[in-house]
């Protein structure tokens, strides 16, 4: 059964509050859009524009080649962006961004297929270490993060338009603990709902994803005793249906009466889809608006080491009205042993990308900025990579 869209004035609150994930990807065109009618994973422009530089100067052109990239879908927005802006100031460089998820972007750019890889969960330690397909010279694959955003727990239950929810209920939920949405966990968090019958459908993703790892890593963390797997790219609850992809997900929550499933908000704002408040313990239930991320982001310390800007993400934040459920995309690259054909390029382009520029307008589209001394760290890293 198909959702009925969204009404009434929470439901107009929630799309207004969000709505800036969206505008300036409707001004930059239809093919920006998620919900365009091009290729749902891959990205790319034509080089154009008669510039080393755009106005400013804010955009150093590295040597003109051909990129390419993949891995999360969470960035897919952002990329899409970045390398319409940048390829409008660096005629002759071409970037394609292909959004395959997570695993997927770490595996090709570990068997050196691509100029870096997006992902919006770390590799393992053994993955960095035996990156000799994509980085030579004793090179070892580190993280630079460059964006993040709110995981929104989007939903479709017909005469709904407020719901509440939290740690252990989701976990139950999505564990399939809790079947139906009249359980009286959800009616506890609910008083004022009228909650039906229905058989609850949760939906996660069928593919590798850093969405899925940062998700299950905020159950582990908030609510260890009813989420009791270990957080994972892979799905590891019980039960439930499955989609590929952000946009995936989404759409088939948006097809799916009594369906709910964790997404970056920009895609639940693209298929219109209510999204759940956060009680969290604090005063008030929290809504995963870019504002309430960045909150939480705040708190981000830098866990890595030897140059690797691996985040360590608070899923507890104390901070009011922070949003709890928030991830991170980095782009992974080489400390040293990058391609030499491409890296001039690479390295112009998430320099743009990490600068003042590029950052900017993150807001517009859905993602929450992340604490500036992460991003100084990010740009004195790239700068110090030859």
């Amino acid at each position: 059964m198909t959702s009925q869209r969204p009404r009434g004035p929470r439901a107009l609150a929630t799309a207004l509050a969000a709505l800036s994930g969206v505008l300036a990807l409707a001004s930059c065109g239809s093919d920006d859009s998620p919900e365009s009618g091009g290729s749902p994973s891959a990205t790319s422009a034509s080089a154009s524009g008669s510039g080393t530089a755009a106005p400013g100067g804010a955009v150093k052109c590295g040597k003109a080649a051909t990129l390419q990239a993949s891995g999360s879908t969470a960035q897919q927005n952002a990329m899409r962006f970045w390398i319409r802006n940048y390829q409008k100031a660096c005629d002759g460089t071409r970037i394609q961004y292909e959004g395959s998820g997570s695993g997927a972007g770490q595996k090709d750019f570990l068997a050196g297929r691509t100029a870096f890889a997006g992902s919006d969960s770390a590799l393992k330690k053994s993955q960095r270490d035996g990156a000799e397909k994509a980085c030579t010279d004793g090179g070892r694959a580190v993280h630079l993060p460059m964006l993040g955003g709110p995981i929104a727990v989007a939903y479709n239950l017909s005469g709904v338009e407020k719901l509440v929810l939290d740690a252990p209920t989701l976990a139950r939920i999505f564990d399939g603990k809790i079947t139906k949405w009249n359980d009286p966990a959800i009616r506890k968090l609910n008083p004022k709902a009228d909650l039906p019958a229905t058989v609850i459908k949760a939906v996660h993703r069928s593919d590798d994803s850093g969405t899925t790892d940062n998700f299950t890593a905020y159950l582990h963390a908030a609510t260890p005793s009813a989420w009791p797997h270990p957080h994972d790219q892979k799905w590891r609850g019980k039960g439930g249906d499955s989609a590929t992809g952000s946009s995936g997900l989404a759409t088939k929550v948006k097809q799916t009466e009594g369906a709910i499933g964790y997404v970056e908000l920009a895609h639940a704002i693209g298929k219109t889809l209510p999204t759940a408040s956060i009680d969290t313990g604090a005063a008030a239930p929290v809504d995963p608006t870019v504002v309430n991320a960045s909150k939480a982001l705040a708190g981000a310390k830098i866990a890595g080491s030897d140059g690797d800007l691996v985040l360590d993400l608070d899923y507890q934040p104390k901070a009011s009205g922070a949003y709890p459920i928030g991830m991170v995309t980095y782009e992974i690259v080489c400390d040293k042993g990058n391609k030499p054909k491409t890296w001039p390029a690479t390295k112009s382009f998430l320099l743009y990308a990490a600068g003042m520029q590029g950052q900017q307008d993150l807001s517009f589209q859905g993602y929450a900025t992340l604490p500036a001394k992460v991003m100084d760290k990010v740009r004195n890293k790239l700068d110090s990579i030859s």
